[in-house]
């Protein structure tokens, strides 16, 4: 019975020794997929642009509206957790373009994400998505 009375606690401290690691493990599987959310989120923001840029329309878009329209797309779905960092949209390549010719549309932004972000922002380069988009002018 001894032995029994000098275990109790144990749990709790084994618990408390395991929990900050489970912790960082379960935040950081949360983090990773909502960057890849995002970068997911990029992707078509970049498709919509360059969608938007080479319909066949009179007058075609111009770098100014393409970009428009991919910063609208990035600030309906983009989860940002608060931060006020906007996607860079490089779209001069094609634009206004005769059929046939290709139109890109580069986005690219910077992830800050609940704390893996920070953290590799901390000690590295920041973290940055980007995507492009090439699609034939109509």
């Amino acid at each position: 019975m001894q032995a029994k009375q000098k275990q109790k606690g144990v749990a709790a401290v084994e618990f408390a020794i395991v929990l900050p690691i489970l912790l960082m493990i379960v935040f950081g599987i949360v983090d990773f997929g909502i960057g890849l959310y995002n970068k997911a989120v990029l992707t078509n923001a970049a498709r919509e642009g360059a969608r938007a840029g080479i319909v066949l329309r009179s007058p075609k878009y111009t770098a100014a509206d393409v970009n428009a329209v991919v910063q609208q797309y990035a600030a309906n779905y983009l989860i940002t957790f608060g931060t006020t960092n906007t996607p860079v949209v490089d779209a001069t390549v094609g634009i206004g373009g005769s059929f046939g010719q290709p139109l890109t549309v580069k986005v690219s932004w910077t992830y800050s994400g609940l704390w893996l972000g920070r953290l590799y922002s901390a000690f590295a380069n920041p973290l940055v998505l980007s995507s492009t988009a090439v699609m034939n002018n109509e």
